[in-house]
């Protein structure tokens, strides 16, 4: 069974800094698009970034220049490096695998920012 756990969120004051972190198994990880997505409450889930198997990164206008996405096939891992938060950013962040028609979802991380 394909399983993505994430890890990372937390509470952090406005301006300060996460990294998230999603290790993924039993799956070919080095072929699979990898993304993070949010989901704040009251309002529908949105993309946050996205990374392609290639490399090539998209991220929301939310976010361009605060968060960086990455990944590391050899651990199986991608991260979600968070700066500058803000309160609008608190939501359950969720890590999804996406190739050909299999789309694989974490089971969430909760980050807060306070203000």
């Amino acid at each position: 069974q394909v399983q993505l756990v994430e890890s990372g969120g937390g509470l952090v004051q406005a301006g300060g800094s996460l990294r998230l972190s999603c290790t993924a198994s039993r799956i070919t990880f080095s072929i699979y698009a990898m993304g993070w997505y949010r989901q704040a409450p009251g309002k529908q889930r949105e993309l946050v970034a996205d990374i392609s198997s290639s490399g090539t990164t998209n991220y929301a206008d939310s976010v361009k220049g605060r968060f960086t996405i990455s990944r590391d096939n050899a651990r199986n891992t991608v991260y979600l490096q968070m700066a500058s938060l803000k309160p609008e950013d608190t939501a359950v962040y969720y890590c999804n695998s996406r190739w050909s028609n299999l789309n694989y979802w974490g089971q969430g991380t909760q980050v807060t920012v306070s203000s």
